[in-house]
């Protein structure tokens, strides 16, 4: 098996694990993040009726924090259950965390 077959089946490992704590509700909704080799797509998502309430991407880890927060604000939402997808905790969704945080979202 290659690395970077390992490397995705560890992320996926880490997605589930975390999936089968965080849920995101009506008050709490979930924040995810997504990473791919070009972009960065963050997701605003209320678990209990299956609903996307905000959505914001762009290649600049930073610009989507920021988008997302702005997103969460038009629709009331300052309080989220952040879900970061598998992916360590540094780099860019790092950088989304803190730039959403930045923005007034609080997690």
């Amino acid at each position: 098996m290659n690395t970077s077959k390992q490397k995705q089946l560890k992320i996926e490992r880490r997605h589930k694990r975390i999936r089968s704590i965080l849920s995101g509700t009506a008050e709490r909704p979930r924040l995810s993040v997504y990473r791919s080799n070009k972009f960065i797509y963050a997701q605003i998502i209320n678990d209990e009726k299956g609903h996307t309430l905000a959505q914001a991407s762009s290649d600049d880890a930073k610009k989507v924090g920021i988008d997302i927060a702005k997103a969460a604000k038009a629709i009331k939402i300052d309080k989220v259950v952040f879900d970061r997808g598998g992916y360590l905790y540094t780099g860019k969704i790092k950088a989304v965390a803190d730039a959403a945080r930045e923005g007034g979202l609080n997690f």
